[in-house]
């Protein structure tokens, strides 16, 4: 940390906690909300606070609080609330034209070019969307127009989305009904919990292995594309061992099946690069973009490579919304105050600080069974003891509940708990931070350990 951003962290005030939250005004106002609103995320169930703005790295609420967002609205203010850049380029589109259907404007075509400057290799066939489940049930339209194929593989806990085509890609439950036909789920490479109970690297990477004879068994061989999350978002912050994805890059090229990487939440530079494959040196065939590219206003994007663009003629790939004129203007500035702003370099920093932090912490509490972490994508994974690495969902709920009430917002996962701090967080924040969650996990080991 440098020495004004020493300064800075001793200087500011934050967190700032006024009324023990939810104060009295986010739970009035929260339960007149609920007598309509309904199917509400677990981050605001544990802690249903009510917010009133955000600035930078921080969040107020009605009561006054403020807190060190951790959150980053949930993996999308990747450039922090409010920045002066991208508000400003909203406010003058939104000012001069909101929407066209999908004709062409002088934003969108600036924005487009700059979209396809950093996305990996030749990925340059770009349609536009406002949610990420509209963009990913559009790459897999893309995928079988592209093979003639019809079936897909995709990977257990990964999270793709809120229809059908993209919720057959994951978890089912009963409410969700059954499984769109030929969609099949895969063992997730996880080597804290291997779904084989094997070692790495001493497995010899075998979920590869495993996953040829599932397509070999349980598909009829017209398989159009594996899908999956490069780090697993939803399912708890999870890696794969390196070489997986080279390794399935080149399964996938001599088979003939197109790679797939759904990035709407690892895109825009969360893990210190553009994109999480460019850890890897992959080039997906198909990618998906949300989240962070708009800044907090809704756009979203399916790429594919050169030579597959031409499907998206061939899909119905336009829709009311995808692409406006304002969604355009927020993407390309975001994507300029990321370059302009060295973001992905702090991403990288911040990402030492925490990481530092999080196997100082690991050796020194017992229900801490894992850490892990990118760029500024971390998770941690409670468990009852590190010998048998039961999970510990009551651990999870405590500590995240107890973090949030001294100041943090952050994201809660079960027994795991995920932090997307923004791409501008200063070192010394992010200290303050990492000190707030010690704390909690300290308090809670003492309480329940």
């Amino acid at each position: 940390m440098n020495p004004k951003e020493a300064l800075l962290a001793k200087k500011t005030k934050l967190p700032q906690i006024i009324v023990d939250p939810p104060g009295p005004k986010s739970k009035k106002l929260h339960s007149k909300a609920t007598k309509y609103m309904k199917g509400y995320s677990s981050q605001v169930r544990l802690f249903p606070v009510v917010f009133e703005k955000g600035k930078g790295y921080t969040l107020t609420d009605v009561d006054g609080n403020t807190y060190i967002d951790f959150s980053s609205g949930i993996y999308v203010t990747g450039c922090g609330h409010s920045h002066p850049k991208i508000t400003k380029a909203i406010q003058k589109q939104v000012g001069k034209l909101m929407n066209c259907h999908d004709f062409t404007t002088r934003v969108k075509l600036e924005f487009l070019e700059k979209l396809a400057e950093i996305t990996p290799g030749d990925l340059n066939g770009i349609q536009l969307y406002s949610d990420g489940t509209s963009a990913v049930e559009a790459g897999l339209r893309a995928c079988r127009a592209a093979t003639n194929n019809f079936e897909f593989i995709s990977f257990w806990h990964d999270f793709h989305g809120k229809s059908l085509g993209s919720v057959s890609l994951a978890y089912m439950t009963p409410d969700k009904g059954i499984r769109a036909p030929g969609f099949f789920l895969a063992p997730r490479p996880n080597c804290y919990r291997c779904p084989f109970k094997l070692n790495y690297p001493e497995c010899g990477i075998y979920c590869i292995d495993f996953l040829k004879k599932q397509i070999e068994e349980e598909t009829t061989g017209r398989v159009a594309a594996i899908v999956l999350e490069p780090i697993q978002g939803w399912g708890g912050s999870i890696f794969l061992p390196d070489e997986f994805l080279p390794l399935l890059r080149k399964y996938c090229d001599e088979k003939n099946i197109l790679l797939f990487a759904d990035e709407i939440l690892t895109g825009m530079g969360r893990t210190g690069k553009w994109f999480a494959v460019d850890h890897y040196g992959v080039i997906p065939d198909v990618l998906t973009i949300g989240k962070g590219l708009g800044n907090g206003y809704p756009v979203t994007a399916v790429v594919v490579r050169e030579k597959y663009k031409d499907t998206l003629e061939k899909i119905s790939a336009s829709s009311s919304y995808g692409g406006n004129p304002v969604a355009c203007a927020a993407g390309l500035a975001t994507i300029k105050v990321i370059e302009e702003e060295g973001l992905l370099e702090n991403a990288q920093r911040i990402e030492k600080v925490v990481m530092k932090r999080l196997y100082e912490m690991k050796d020194k509490y017992e229900i801490i069974g894992d850490v892990r972490g990118k760029g500024c994508l971390f998770g941690v994974e409670l468990v009852k003891d590190k010998l048998s690495k039961q999970p510990f969902e009551e651990a999870g709920k405590l500590v995240y509940q107890k973090a949030f009430k001294k100041g943090l917002a952050w994201i809660p996962a079960g027994h795991i708990l995920r932090m997307s701090p923004p791409l501008i967080m200063p070192e010394g924040i992010a200290k303050k931070a990492m000190d707030i969650i010690e704390e909690a996990i300290w308090e809670t080991e003492k309480e329940i350990g």
